[in-house]
């Protein structure tokens, strides 16, 4: 292990050397934040106040909507997800998996790709999250991809089409998207943009009575 400290906080340091995966696994610890990627170990910054508070809001409204209907499984960041090329160990904000997938979730990451992975931008991740992430994505299978970007309130919403390529769905008339992978979920677009962020009861009173299918 690398180890460097400053003001008496520990800092690591990604290794010069290649690793394999199951390598890589013992050297992350829970509060490392990294990505695997063709052997070689990517640190990835931590996250900013705005960034950590949109991520909770969507895992907690995501979470307490998926236990309630037996949806599948949610996880947010630092949770690995091994893509199904094995070179590759990325590290979405937020991961689903559908009920019938839940044999991919093992104890220390999830093998193989999410139903719907979430990355919330930040200006250090935007040409990753833009560009890697959203070709290894989709070519991972991965139905849903969501990209918020806070800086700019603007949220993306990919889906997968039957070419197995990402076509952008924008939201309805109302700026309501509704996810096809989180069955009956949906979500008001303004919510993200709140100053503070709305109530997540309040929220899911809402999704909850008007759901539709």
């Amino acid at each position: 292990m690398i180890e460097m400290k400053t003001a008496d906080v520990r800092v690591r340091v990604a290794p010069k050397e290649k690793m394999t995966f199951e390598d890589f696994l013992d050297w992350c610890d829970e509060d490392t934040h990294a990505e695997w990627v063709n052997g070689e170990v990517q640190m990835t910054s931590p996250a900013n106040d705005e960034h950590q508070d949109l991520a909770d809001f969507l895992t907690t409204v995501l979470r307490q909507f998926v236990r309630q209907k037996k949806l599948g499984w949610i996880r947010s960041a630092p949770f690995l997800m091994r893509l199904p090329d094995s070179s590759r160990g990325r590290e979405p904000d937020i991961l689903f998996v559908r009920q019938e997938h839940l044999a991919r979730v093992k104890k220390t990451y999830l093998d193989g790709p999410a139903d719907l992975a979430i990355e919330i931008i930040s200006p250090e991740s935007v040409g990753r999250d833009r560009g890697e992430k959203f070709v290894e994505y989709e070519q991972a299978g991965i139905t849903e991809y969501w990209l918020i970007d806070p800086t700019r309130a603007r949220a993306e919403f990919y889906r997968l089409d039957a070419r197995g390529m990402y076509r952008l769905i924008d939201p309805d008339a109302n700026g309501v998207y509704r996810s096809q992978v989180v069955d009956g979920f949906w979500l008001r677009v303004d919510w993200l943009w709140q100053d503070p962020l709305p109530m997540e009861e309040d929220v899911l009173r809402e999704v909850r009575e008007n759901q539709k299918g």
